[in-house]
């Protein structure tokens, strides 16, 4: 797996600027731009980054809510088209497509979320502008109150970043801070004990100690306090050897996202069925090689997916990682174009909760990204799906003609032109041309691999549609087109053919 580089967020010249960065040295903005990161739009985001926010100008008492509208620009600053954003995982992907040199801005108006919890429309640049200055004028302040607000109820570790992000390694720990002063970190199976205090300085420290428990350990810090609310504490220590700088974040709520806790992820995925709800491969949508199977992860590691008429056993492991949990799927496959080889990977766990898996892996080759998702309920709007029956509407719903084929990269498009394609109700088909027609048959099943549906066309010796005798991938279809694929179980050449409605 590629670690994905950090995002930065810019405000710049009366607009938010967007740049997907890599991980090798970024110029900074001049003294006029001021960083902006770690709202609540970027912090999932942010925190599963190779390297940490720019703390010192962090604004985050002002969060961007979703959906949001993005309007985007090439390098040369045409606006080349606007795109919906919906959630962290929509961003994460669009921003890892961006083209290089591209940039994208958001459309007025949206709304924000204030550390109130108050949400508010905001119709141009100018109110946002008030709104952070107003809000953010007292940030890092360390309040009067500090010690109230630490020993006030429960905290939970929503960000640790030491030379790369380890919050996962706290997930699931409940951390209490007494007045006496003693702490404890507690998961329900294990306790840690620890002591807090505050140093005397005019802007005192927040000293933590927990002994030598690992990961426990590398809390033992004096941290500097950035932000105290009654909903989040941010600290910082500065390293005073290398100078390395370890970012603490206790927020009210535990991670929700991908994280380390492996046993409730562990107890979602193997509660109940799921279905693949997105397989996104790089840019190509194959979802819907997957609708008619019903997904079910066994306790012991075993997983089936099963369709009317076939079942694909694999296997599934959860494992720990520097950036989280991985979730590894291994079904066994069968032929060199098995939709199941795209689901074997090591995936990073996004997000989970009872009715939703998300998971991303980026290519350590080519840096292609694939997001695949899993719901409780089957992918909607498959037309290249198990829907037998909306295809049969469809081809008997009009005549078609030959708008491609290409046989093993060879274009013999040319080859029909003129030929008027009529399937008919009663699985007869006619290719006519006004000097002969021809006759052949057609039906449209499940594929033998369950993986989709087939299209299978049987023209006789009739040339040259004899050259379509076959059973058809259907890769999808709309009212008035029809894609389909057949690869040579011999070998392995890729055929194409698509029909498009007269």
């Amino acid at each position: 797996m590629k670690t994905i580089a950090h995002i930065s967020v810019y405000f710049i010249l009366g607009f938010f600027l967007f740049t997907s960065c890599t991980t090798d040295e970024v110029d900074l903005p001049d003294n006029n731009e001021t960083s902006i990161s770690k709202t609540s739009l970027m912090a999932n985001l942010l925190t599963r980054m190779s390297e940490p926010p720019t703390e010192p100008t962090s604004i985050n008492c002002v969060s961007l809510n979703y959906p949001l509208n993005l309007v985007i620009f090439n390098a040369a600053g045409q606006q080349t088209g606007t795109q919906t954003i919906n959630n962290d995982l929509d961003l994460l992907l669009f921003i890892t497509n961006l083209e290089a040199g591209s940039t994208f801005t958001i459309a007025f108006p949206l709304t924000v979320t204030l550390e109130t919890g108050a949400t508010v429309q905001v119709n141009n640049l100018q109110e946002l502008q008030d709104i952070i200055i107003a809000c953010d004028s007292a940030g890092g302040q360390v309040p009067g109150d500090f010690t109230t607000l630490l020993t006030d109820g429960a905290w939970y570790v929503n960000y640790f970043f030491d030379d790369q992000d380890e919050t996962f390694l706290f997930n699931g720990y409940q951390f209490n801070f007494n007045a006496d002063q003693t702490a404890v970190a507690d998961n329900g199976s294990t306790q840690v004990n620890g002591t807090w205090n505050l140093s005397g300085s005019s802007t005192p420290d927040l000293l933590l100690f927990f002994g030598s428990t690992s990961p426990f350990d590398e809390l033992d810090e004096d941290w500097d306090i950035l932000e105290a609310t009654p909903q989040i504490i941010r600290l910082k220590h500065v390293s005073g050897g290398d100078g390395s700088v370890d970012y603490l974040t206790f927020g009210r709520t535990p991670t929700t996202g991908g994280g380390g806790n492996s046993n409730n992820f562990i107890e979602h995925l193997t509660t109940d069925d799921w279905f693949v709800s997105l397989l996104d491969d790089d840019g190509e949508i194959e979802t819907c090689h997957y609708v008619t199977y019903t997904f079910n992860f066994a306790a012991n590691q075993t997983v089936t997916a099963t369709s009317a008429n076939n079942t694909v056993n694999g296997s599934w492991e959860v494992q720990t990682s520097s950036s989280g949990l991985d979730l590894v799927l291994n079904f066994e496959i069968t032929g060199e174009d098995d939709p199941f080889d795209d689901l074997n990977d090591d995936w990073d766990v996004v997000e989970f909760n009872s009715s939703l898996l998300s998971l991303l892996d980026v290519s350590g080759g080519n840096g292609g990204t694939d997001i695949l998702k899993f719901g409780r309920t089957p992918a909607e709007n498959c037309s290249g799906g198990g829907n037998i029956q909306a295809l049969v509407d469809v081809m008997i719903s009009g005549s078609w003609f030959v708008a491609s084929y290409v046989d093993d990269g060879n274009n013999q498009t040319g080859t029909y032109s003129g030929y008027e394609v009529d399937f008919l109700s009663d699985g007869n088909v006619t290719a006519g041309n006004g000097n002969q027609t021809l006759t052949g048959s057609w039906t449209v099943t499940l594929s033998g691999s369950g993986s989709g549906l087939d299209l299978d066309l049987d023209f006789g010796s009739q040339s040259p549609f004899d050259e379509f005798n076959d059973d058809w991938d259907v890769e999808g279809f709309t009212e008035t087109a029809i894609d389909l694929k057949d690869v040579s179980g011999g070998d392995g050449t890729i055929d194409t053919l698509r029909f498009e409605k007269l």
